[in-house]
């Protein structure tokens, strides 16, 4: 498709509502990260909490730590993390896996690097409808080779979530998400179908892309991208370099949210009977008496 039928790519393109400097802040102990989402110029984008580009190298990292009421997606663009959590999973996940962590009603786990330098990675937190928030933790697991991709003209895919190119990710998503790796090459372009009702974003990792319209200022690495409604996002690599960016969607909630750090719920006083569920462990929370994890 050229540029110059760009416009028939879809009957509403999407275009971009918001830019926001993805700005690195301290976390965790030790740790480094970019937040594009979560931060006081985008609170959210239901149904997203946060969208973290993080660094960490030993002795940083992000020890014991709770979560209830959403999920957490963590892809690894270098080095690698080491998880473990009170119910005695533990694994390692490297450049190109993905873990898609649902706390539910609630887990205690460390997220550790795994090697010397340069453990880079994004992580994404989707909030879980009002139904799901007290389900049994779950997780989905998938190592590089078992992430969908696919090529055409120079652009290449990774379907973390939802489909691209014709190819479908395995992941089951609780709440409907789309969640897209991009690689464009020089002089490349690409029309990228969105659910209409959903909201979608960008992240920007690497080089630099014209986003929305052609007419449109190129976007540089680290910025989210919030996207107006419609049914598809159209990207050109104008660039001499590649360009890397995530491309996510979800179908919003639209339920009330109410945060605590590391605690989503509805209202309130849910929120106060997790901080107590926590505090006495009980409700999810029972093996916090006893679990350390192991260094």
């Amino acid at each position: 498709m050229s540029q110059s039928d760009h416009s028939s790519a879809f009957t509403t393109p999407r275009l971009v509502l918001k830019k926001v400097l993805a700005k690195s802040q301290h976390e965790g102990d030790g740790a480094v990260v970019r937040r594009g989402i979560g931060r006081s110029e985008l609170k959210n984008l239901d149904p997203f909490l946060m969208l973290d580009h993080f660094s960490v190298s030993p002795p940083a990292g992000f020890p014991d730590h709770p979560h209830r009421g959403f999920e957490t997606v963590t892809y690894m663009l270098e080095g690698g993390i080491t998880h473990q959590d009170f119910a005695g999973h533990k694994g390692t996940i490297r450049k190109g896996d993905v873990q898609w962590m649902t706390a539910g009603r609630g887990i205690i786990h460390s997220e550790m690097p795994a090697e010397a330098n340069n453990n880079k990675g994004l992580q994404l937190w989707i909030n879980l409808s009002s139904r799901d928030k007290m389900m049994e933790p779950n997780y989905q697991e998938l190592p590089s080779e078992n992430i969908p991709r696919a090529e055409k003209d120079g652009v290449e895919v990774r379907v973390i979530a939802g489909e691209a190119m014709g190819v479908h990710s395995p992941v089951y998503t609780r709440t409907p998400t789309m969640y897209l790796v991009f690689c464009m090459m020089p002089g490349t372009q690409w029309h990228q179908r969105i659910p209409e009702s959903w909201n979608a974003f960008v992240y920007t990792i690497e080089g630099e892309g014209v986003f929305g319209c052609p007419s449109s200022s190129p976007t540089v690495a680290h910025h989210v991208l919030v996207l107006s409604q419609g049914d598809g996002l159209s990207v050109w690599n104008n660039s001499s370099k590649p360009l890397r960016f995530v491309l996510i969607g979800g179908q919003p909630l639209n339920e009330p949210v109410v945060q605590y750090g590391p605690f989503v719920m509805n209202t309130q006083s849910e929120i106060e009977k997790t901080i107590e569920d926590y505090h006495y462990g009980r409700n999810g929370f029972e093996m916090s008496k006893y679990w350390m994890s192991q260094q």
